[in-house]
């Protein structure tokens, strides 16, 4: 990339700031036309000079790009803006956040180890942890990671990960991850969180012992829900000889074996890597995310607030409200605003959808944090294949509506609520 000479030390310089370190991250090659945006490649395949030059770079012995579904200039532009914003060591860029966590897991995991997670995950995570892996021979260990015994009694010499959502959603519910960190590293299993909740600006994953942080993309990062993907980001904490897969990796590798197996194995062959058009709305999303989240977070809060004195509903849950059960440990990790979602409970299945039926400016859609305000009944949505005995134990009610809050005014939100109550 081009840069003024008088800026590269800037860039080099540790207190630059987030947004400037978002902006200026410069291209692994100078661009031939100099341009300000990383451009499109939308190729498949690259031509080398010689037979040699292709072997040394499907071999892994050159950084050169091989074939777009391992590795393309523009993808990877996007993977070192995130890679230099939270200081990871490796980042990978996948086609969807499920994909994401399902990469991660393929990464580790073996038949006959099992994950400790709760109960309280997305319902295609649920599905995956509980279904999927299941026929691979992965078992899940649901429990309770607000109980640290109860996790101490769950982790054996085969668990390969205890895994998380910072924030649950719908729950939302809030796990002390200083913690639950320091059980998962003292039995020697890393500690794997979906941060999508919050992003990268606002909580900063490594702090809290989280070794493998997984984002869906498409909410804050695409700028307006235009394109789907995940990252995962690998902050090299993590001491991967413990693990039974990735043994012989750290012994080439350090601490950097969980993202040298997934570059070179296991994203290559599952082939769920990231679009250079996705990456390329996704690299333009990031740099307004920031701006963004300040808006949308702040406005939920500020709703959370004032829905609290709405009659017809029962009640209002977003971890950032002074009552919540969860106040003081979201703060402590989250700040003031711990994300643009929140859910309230009104009094019957029946009500949710009349409400939702009656909503003019809200959209009846899912996603989350999209530029515009999306509402869902998440029990017979995201959860409607679930039966109602696994509802009950996932705490997903029947009476719930949750709300992914937009860049529209707080006033024309509350209104728009106050009048499909009625």
């Amino acid at each position: 990339m081009y840069l003024r000479k008088d800026l590269n030390p800037l860039l080099k310089m540790k207190d630059i700031s987030f947004e400037a370190q978002l902006l200026h991250t410069p291209y692994d090659k100078e661009d031939a036309y100099r341009a300000l945006a990383m451009p499109v490649y939308q190729t498949a395949a690259y031509e080398f000079d010689s037979a040699e030059a292709m072997e040394d770079a499907f071999c892994g012995r050159s950084a050169e790009h091989a074939y777009s579904r391992i590795t393309n200039p523009t993808v990877q532009y996007f993977e070192d803006c995130i890679k230099n914003i939270t200081g990871a060591s490796g980042v990978t860029a996948l086609n969807s956040g499920m994909a994401a966590i399902t990469n991660v897991l393929m990464n580790i995991a073996w038949s006959g180890s099992n994950v400790v997670t709760s109960p309280h995950l997305f319902g295609n995570t649920f599905s995956l942890m509980k279904s999927t892996l299941a026929a691979f021979g992965v078992e899940s260990r649901f429990c309770d990671l607000t109980n640290m015994d109860e996790v101490k009694s769950r982790i054996d010499e085969n668990t390969c990960a205890v895994f998380l959502e910072i924030i649950t959603n719908p729950q939302l519910e809030v796990v002390d991850l200083k913690a639950i960190s320091s059980v998962a590293t003292a039995a020697g299993v890393p500690l794997i969180a979906d941060t999508t909740i919050i992003p990268f600006s606002a909580f900063k994953a490594n702090e809290f012992g989280i070794d493998i942080e997984i984002v869906s993309t498409t909410k804050y990062i695409s700028g307006g829900a235009t394109s789907v993907g995940g990252v995962i980001v690998d902050y090299g904490t993590f001491d991967w000889s413990r693990s039974p897969v990735l043994k012989s990796w750290a012994a080439q590798a350090g601490l950097n074996a969980f993202t040298a197996r997934m570059k070179k194995e296991v994203h290559r062959n599952i082939g769920a890597y990231m679009t250079p058009q996705v990456a390329y709305m996704q690299t333009l999303g990031l740099e307004t995310m920031q701006l963004r989240f300040e808006k949308q977070s702040a406005s939920c809060l500020a709703l959370a607030e004032r829905l609290q004195t709405l009659e017809g509903i029962v009640s209002v849950n977003y971890t950032g409200l002074k009552n919540n059960p969860f106040y003081e440990i979201s703060c402590k990790q989250f700040g003031t605003y711990p994300g643009a979602m929140l859910t309230f409970d009104l009094a019957s299945r029946a009500a949710c959808f009349a409400f939702m039926n009656r909503l003019q400016l809200i959209r009846r859609a899912t996603n989350l944090f999209d530029t515009k305000s999306l509402a869902i009944h998440p029990a017979s949505t995201i959860y409607g294949n679930f039966t109602e005995e696994q509802r009950e134990k996932m705490d997903v009610s029947p009476c719930t509506i949750r709300l992914s809050v937009g860049l529209e005014s707080v006033e024309d939100l509350f209104h728009d609520i106050a009048q499909a109550l009625m």
